[in-house]
C-alpha cells in the first residue's frame, strides 16, 4: 500500500520527541483513508518512517493508538475528587472530578477526537472497546469517591451520573460546527441534569 500522499518531516533519530504523537496522526490518517481493518502496524509504521519496533515501544497494538491516555484521563477524575474542598455534598466532589478532567480536552486536541471518534463509529469493536473505556472510568470515579469516605449506593449513583454528563458533553464539543470549550460544555449539561431534580416553577 502506498502512503505516498502523507507526507510528514522526517525524524531525527528514534526516539526524537513527538514520535508517539507521530504516529497516533499517521495511524488517524491512515484508519481514515484505508479503514482501520485495512490498516497494518506495518502500514503505520512505514507512513511514519519509524520501524515496527519502534510502533512496539509505545503501542501494544494498532487499536491502543486510539485509546492512549485513558489512564491520564482517570488519574484527572480521581484528582478532581481528591482536591474537592471539605464539606461538599457527593455530587459536587464529583463535579470537581469532572472539571479536572475537562482540562484533557483542549481546543488543539478536537480535531483528532473528531477523527478519532469517526474511526470509532465505522467499527463494532472498537465501538466496545469504547463502552468498556467509559465503565473503567465509572469504576474508577466510584471508587475515588469512596475514598472520601462516600457510601454506596451514592457513590455509583454519582459516579454514572457524572460519566453520563461527561458522555453527553463530549459527544457535543465533537459536534460539527461546536466552537465552546469542553469546561463551558460540561458545566452546562451538568446544569441541565441538576435542572431535571428542581422543582417544576411552571
Amino acid at each position: 500500500m502506498s502512503c505516498s500522499d502523507i507526507t510528514y518531516h522526517r525524524l531525527m533519530g528514534r526516539w526524537a520527541p513527538g514520535t508517539r504523537e507521530r504516529l497516533q496522526q499517521v495511524a488517524l490518517e491512515l484508519f481514515r483513508r484505508d479503514g482501520y481493518d485495512a490498516t497494518t502496524v506495518a502500514d503505520i509504521a512505514g507512513a511514519a518512517e519509524v520501524t515496527e519496533r519502534t510502533f512496539y515501544r509505545y503501542f501494544t497494538d494498532k487499536r491502543e493508538v486510539l485509546f492512549d491516555g485513558q489512564d491520564q484521563l482517570g488519574a484527572a477524575f480521581v484528582d478532581g475528587v481528591a482536591g474537592a474542598p471539605t464539606g461538599a455534598t457527593p455530587m459536587e466532589i464529583a463535579a470537581a472530578g469532572l472539571d479536572h478532567a475537562g482540562a484533557f480536552f483542549t481546543a488543539e486536541r478536537r480535531a483528532w477526537s473528531r477523527g478519532r471518534q469517526a474511526v470509532i463509529e465505522s467499527d463494532p469493536a472498537l465501538r466496545e472497546r469504547e463502552l468498556l473505556k467509559l465503565a473503567a472510568l465509572a469504576d474508577r470515579l466510584a471508587d475515588a469517591l469512596r475514598d472520601r469516605g462516600i457510601t454506596d449506593p451514592q457513590a455509583r449513583l454519582c459516579a454514572d451520573a457524572a460519566l453520563s454528563v461527561f458522555r453527553t458533553t463530549f459527544a457535543r464539543w465533537l459536534a460539527d460546527g461546536e466552537g465552546r470549550s469542553f469546561g463551558d460544555l460540561q458545566r452546562e449539561t451538568l446544569s441541565t441534569l441538576q435542572s431535571l431534580s428542581a422543582p417544576n416553577q411552571t
